[in-house]
């Protein structure tokens, strides 16, 4: 039975050890934390969007950006301080504007195809992951931003996508608890929500179960592919017939050791996990869930008693420090729009997506024979990470004796 090292026990790792393990190989995961999704998959906004599959490489989203980079409440935030790998990430990223429409549209077929494999993977591990079928309403305060939410509807619809426009009193209708200005909106009916980290650790859990093994905590210091097989040296070296490097921000320097060139930069997200301790918050936190077009901020109800809000681009580096002029926004945002929410109890949280200039995953085999990539799924991983896990268990192939998965499932229960 072949046997593939997975580096990452984020979404990405899991859901990719998972595809591994269904085809019937042997399968070890590497992670630095003590726990499964405990960086960029712990406390994202929540959402299993295809209706937010358009990609930011457009002159359009650079010229506001740009304006945005004066103020110090807005959207994008970037570290003045020059580097070599954030000029050649914005270099490469301006010149994937040329292929703004095909990856837009090669994203929402990624994350419309992704939905049935997390449902496969959620029914097989018996996860509870506070998911809710809620929708996902897209609502915009200008006409200028509604009239270019229409042009990319027609590209969300060539990935196949269905985005329904709503006149601004439907919006309201749907989301009764929102205040402010609106002009209208979309609403996506196939899209949902869920609590990403208790999915991520409940399938880690379930997988260990099953034969999978995670050596969490053991941080790895090197990588090589040689001799018809792969190293990977934690605090020992281990032996493997080949590797599927799904480490997040974590990757271009695996992959610099593998001879591969993988130009992720990190993107620092920020999230409020508002807790609504009394009635009057419950009652007024949407159960759908939103994003608002102009601040690019997006929000889930996780089960009862939580109210996920999620936004901004930090160009930082490896910075991981959550700044309180960057929650700020988030916080005001709820309290304007949402006034009966309490946000006395508010849980900020600031986590690293891996974002490569086109805005696409990298998946598939590097230069090595047995070295692979599931990686740089930038603000979209929790979206399309069961489709890429399964394009890549497609790439590696069956084991030489096909698992019989519905018997091994049998087993299992």
């Amino acid at each position: 039975m072949p046997h593939y090292a997975v580096l990452g026990a984020g979404i990405t790792g899991v859901t990719t050890a998972y595809s591994l393990w269904k085809r019937g190989h042997e399968v070890t995961v590497f992670d630095q934390q003590r726990y499964a999704a405990m960086e960029t998959s712990f406390a994202n906004g929540g959402q299993l969007s295809a209706s937010n599959a358009e990609v930011w490489n457009r002159w359009a989203t650079v010229l506001k950006g740009t304006k945005w980079l004066l103020k110090p409440d807005a959207p994008l935030s970037v570290n003045p301080k020059p580097s070599w790998h954030k000029l050649s990430w914005m270099a490469e990223f301006l010149g994937q504007i040329r292929n703004y429409e095909a990856n837009t549209i090669a994203t929402t077929k990624m994350a419309i195809a992704a939905r049935a494999g997390l449902s496969e993977m959620a029914e097989t591990a018996g996860v509870d992951f506070d998911f809710s079928p809620a929708s996902i309403v897209h609502f915009y305060q200008t006409e200028k931003d509604f009239a270019d939410g229409r042009r990319v509807n027609k590209l969300l619809a060539q990935g196949g996508l269905t985005r329904d426009e709503l006149s601004a009193e439907e919006v309201r209708a749907l989301v009764p608890q929102l205040t402010g200005p609106l002009t209208g909106g979309f609403v996506t009916e196939s899209d949902s929500t869920g609590d990403i980290h208790k999915f991520t650790f409940g399938m880690a859990e379930w997988l260990e179960g099953q034969g999978v093994s995670f050596r969490m905590g053991h941080a790895v210091t090197d990588v090589a592919a040689r001799d018809g097989g792969v190293t990977v040296t934690t605090d020992e070296a281990h032996r493997f017939d080949g590797v599927v490097v799904c480490a997040g921000v974590g990757s271009r320097e695996i992959a610099a050791k593998l001879g591969d060139r993988v130009n992720i930069y990190p993107v620092k997200g920020y999230s409020i996990t508002v807790n609504l301790r009394d009635a009057q918050s419950r009652a007024a936190a949407p159960h759908v869930s939103l994003l608002d077009d102009n601040a690019k901020i997006v929000t889930s109800r996780l089960g009862e008693d939580r109210f996920r809000v999620a936004g901004t681009a930090e160009f930082n580096g490896y910075n991981r420090d959550i700044r309180a002029d960057r929650v700020k926004p988030l916080t005001d945002w709820v309290e304007r729009l949402f006034p009966g929410i309490s946000t006395e109890h508010c849980v900020p949280w600031a986590g690293l997506r891996p974002m490569l200039p086109n805005m696409m995953p990298k998946v598939g085999p590097g230069r090595a024979p047995g070295v692979f990539y599931n990686t740089g799924h930038g603000h979209l991983g929790w979206t399309l990470s069961a489709a890429t896990a399964e394009a890549l268990g497609e790439t590696v192939g069956e084991g030489p004796v096909r698992r019989n998965f519905s018997a091994a499932l049998v087993q299992a229960a």
